[in-house]
């Protein structure tokens, strides 16, 4: 198994992770400095696919499954991070005064030769450096980007032989988790976030992996998360498991099992069914049924990781298992958020409302190998 990471981060990103990890965080902007989500939001696209600066914590999520055109199978993951150290710059005019940091995660499988390759990065908000814009999805850090326009969204992203430009058009209307969009974490008053998908994005574009000589064409389908809060996860919860999947027949699948330290699963822990025609409908823990099959062990960081499911939501008629493509798909992020967590490509098999179904999709799981510490 090849994994690849960044083992010499620039200067500006050390400052930025011991800044976050090591005083900003710990000094404690707590969340009561910014606006929480408490109550179901009143949306606005394309507005909202921008930033929300007044929530402390902010991602846009991208991953996929993809095939070159001698039947290759790849997935991919590119993910942005907004993490608000202040809610106003100290001088907001000029455009150095930090108010908040950026961070980003990219990873490639390559499940014919068994291989996983990642990077991440950090940076400030500057000319050429990140942001993020307020009217329209258009986030970057550094040559890194998610634009969207004209209903199509372009990433783009290249780094120490790893490459991806794909463009993502989507196949169903947006999906709302929750109760409008209001997606609860834990019991407390504003222990949520605001989150919403695009579970079906028809894909095209190229990529190229370490080992390649030349990026290949490929093609898929794709699964877009932006999500944004300010009180996420509660001091006894410990991290969780996120599941997103297709479905052969069309239905796209979301299920989140939320931690906790004493070895219970938070109850708010909830999931999202979308139908293809582009309804969907909330699943509350009683409505999902998960159990592990196996478990990978790493040899890097001793974590110990599920490693395949049995899934079951019988109100729907859904019984699938699934395994992943590549059993390490481990990020060690030593440049951005300094967490390690598991985040890959699976697929599999079963049955929806009684049809044999194929199901491929990721699944990202936290809180294994470390703590999530003060970012979530």
């Amino acid at each position: 198994m090849k994994t690849r990471h960044d083992l010499f981060p620039p200067f500006f990103a050390l400052v930025i992770l011991t800044l976050l990890c090591t005083v900003l965080i710990p000094l404690g902007l707590s969340a009561q400095d910014w606006k929480t989500a408490l109550t179901p939001r009143q949306w606005s696209f394309p507005h909202d696919h921008g930033s929300h600066g007044e929530y402390r914590t902010e991602w846009w999520y991208f991953t996929g499954n993809l095939t070159d055109n001698e039947g290759k199978r790849y997935g991919y993951q590119l993910t942005f991070f907004r993490y608000g150290l202040a809610e106003q710059a100290k001088i907001p005019a000029n455009p150095w005064s930090v108010r908040d940091i950026y961070l980003a995660h990219f990873a490639l499988t390559d499940a014919s030769n068994g291989t996983f390759h990642f990077r991440d990065r950090a940076s400030r908000k500057g000319p050429g450096f990140a942001g993020a814009g307020k009217d329209a999805m258009d986030v970057h850090v550094l040559n890194w980007s998610a634009v969207m326009k004209d209903g199509k969204i372009d990433l783009n992203a290249a780094r120490d032989g790893m490459e991806l430009s794909l463009c993502l058009v989507p196949a169903k209307p947006l999906v709302l988790h929750g109760r409008q969009g209001l997606s609860k974490k834990g019991p407390g008053p504003g222990q949520a976030s605001y989150y919403y998908s695009f579970t079906d994005l028809r894909t095209r574009g190229t990529l190229k992996t370490p080992g390649m000589k030349n990026p290949v064409s490929v093609r898929g389908m794709s699964w877009f998360d932006q999500e944004f809060g300010s009180n996420q996860l509660s001091p006894g919860q410990e991290g969780w498991d996120w599941f997103a999947l297709h479905l052969g027949d069309g239905r796209d699948l979301m299920v989140y099992y939320l931690r906790k330290k004493d070895g219970t699963i938070e109850k708010e822990s909830s999931g999202t069914l979308a139908e293809p025609d582009g309804t969907s409908r909330h699943l509350t823990i009683s409505d999902m049924e998960t159990t592990v099959l196996a478990h990978w062990k790493s040899t890097r960081t001793a974590g110990r990781y599920p490693a395949g499911w049995r899934i079951r939501i019988p109100t729907a008629g859904i019984d699938v298992t699934i395994r992943p493509l590549v059993a390490d798909q481990e990020l060690v992020n030593t440049v951005s958020t300094g967490i390690t967590y598991w985040e890959g490509a699976v697929d599999g098999k079963g049955t929806s409302k009684g049809k044999e179904v194929a199901v491929e999709g990721y699944v990202e799981l936290t809180g294994y190998a470390g703590t999530l510490g003060g970012v979530f």
